[in-house]
């Protein structure tokens, strides 16, 4: 019971102000009841409110009794009508006090911004969430491969499939609603390679008549707590320069999804056409961000589409958030195959400039064993113009791939480190 009073769960100020209302309440009834004892001369009255007032005891005993009997039907009721109201909403095994007190320090938590895409955001996300509310993807469009490709080429809509991983990460209800929004239906209903929340988003764009509404509906759907945002509204298409193998002949690959599979080195990626504005929203969420996060993700195909838009990159430039990196656990075939940490932040420089951000984070374990043509991605020296900060983020069932809540716990502590709890 003593936990209901603890600091900051905006409870303590509604129930003074209930006991206050019972206490005038209270006082009310007693100016009644003295009124009628003053004007009154019925003897049966009398003793009727004799007996109600327990006037044949002492007062001191009379006063205590009332206090204890009025003290106990006000914890009762307001117990009762809490688990009354609130029970269908409360979580199995989770206290009640224990999950206002969560959702009060996430409101109070950090505003964070995450740019990227694929599933590292969605890996960074579902970590992040448990920290604040204040949550804002910024999510590449630059996607056309699978399910999104052929909506995108059909519909003419923005390509949903990345903004659907962040929604489904942010979900209050990971355990059913976000699992049907990443339900993909089988080559034998007709809907071969669709999943399920692309296809609710595109039908929520038509209803809505814009991508950016139907990815808002879509997130109250979910409950999410935090926003997913496109980093630009306009049909923009990835570019690639790739050196082929064994020959310093660079051919153009258009298209996000064909840039992995091409055999050779990417060595340029841009976005076409070649300066696309940001959506304003993206740029207002970096300008009051207290925490950037670039990464995890893939380099060239998740993360530069974002840094490619000219604003935001302008954004994240001026922006005085803490800006951090955050370096893949693994290489990925087709696009980072032999890079290490010095190689990704070289190929950010060539693209976006130098001193982007004040911290680089990345994995330092490498005792567990990666598939066949994955390799760590390792630090090598100490030539980084940046500050480097390792520790152990690998996912122990997935080691490829960051553990969410690793990550999650490394940046807030960087945050933190650097200036103090804001939710103080």
């Amino acid at each position: 019971m003593l936990l209901w009073l603890v600091p900051g769960l905006g409870v303590k100020r509604w129930l003074l102000l209930l006991l206050v209302g019972i206490t005038l309440l209270g006082v009310g009834v007693a100016y009644f009841l003295l009124d009628i004892y003053r004007t009154t001369s019925g003897d049966e009255l009398l003793v009727v409110l004799d007996v109600a007032t327990l006037r044949f005891w002492p007062r001191e005993v009379r006063v205590a009794v009332f206090l204890a009997v009025g003290v106990g039907f006000v914890i009762a009721g307001i117990w009762g009508l809490n688990h009354a109201l609130l029970n269908p909403f409360l979580r199995p095994g989770q206290r009640l006090v224990d999950q206002i007190a969560g959702h009060r320090r996430r409101e109070r938590g950090p505003r964070v911004v995450a740019m990227g895409g694929g599933h590292g955001q969605a890996t960074l996300l579902r970590g992040l969430k448990g920290f604040t509310n204040n949550l804002t993807a910024i999510v590449t469009v630059a996607d056309d491969g699978g399910s999104s490709g052929r909506l995108r080429q059909n519909l003419g809509i923005l390509p949903p499939g990345d903004i659907r991983n962040c929604l489904a990460a942010l979900s209050n209800d990971e355990a059913l609603l976000a699992q049907l929004f990443q339900y993909r239906f089988n080559d034998e209903s007709g809907l071969g390679g669709h999943s399920f929340g692309n296809l609710f988003i595109s039908a929520m764009a038509d209803l809505t008549g814009s991508f950016e509404e139907a990815v808002a509906e879509s997130g109250r759907v979910l409950s999410v707590h935090g926003r997913v945002l496109p980093a630009t509204l306009h049909d923009v298409q990835l570019v690639a320069d790739v050196q082929l193998p064994h020959t310093i002949q660079e051919v153009r690959v258009n298209g996000e999804s064909r840039i992995p599979e091409m055999a050779g080195r990417v060595r340029r990626v841009y976005l076409e056409p070649g300066n696309p504005s940001a959506f304003p929203p993206s740029l207002q969420a970096i300008l009051a961000a207290d925490l950037v996060v670039v990464g995890p993700g893939s380099l060239y195909t998740s993360l530069l589409p974002n840094l490619l838009v000219p604003e935001l990159l302008s954004a994240l430039k001026v922006s005085r958030a803490y800006k951090i990196y955050v370096v893949n656990v693994a290489t990925q075939r087709g696009e980072t195959s032999g890079y290490q940490v010095s190689d990704h932040l070289a190929v950010l420089e060539e693209h976006v400039g130098e001193n982007l951000f004040d911290m680089v984070v990345c994995n330092n374990c490498y005792e567990r064993a990666l598939p066949n043509g994955v390799e760590w991605v390792k630090v090598e020296g100490s030539a980084s113009k940046y500050p480097i900060y390792g520790a152990d983020l690998v996912d122990e069932d997935q080691p490829w791939r960051h553990d969410p809540t690793k990550l999650a716990q490394v940046l807030m502590d960087l945050l933190y480190e650097r200036t103090g709890p804001l939710s103080e």
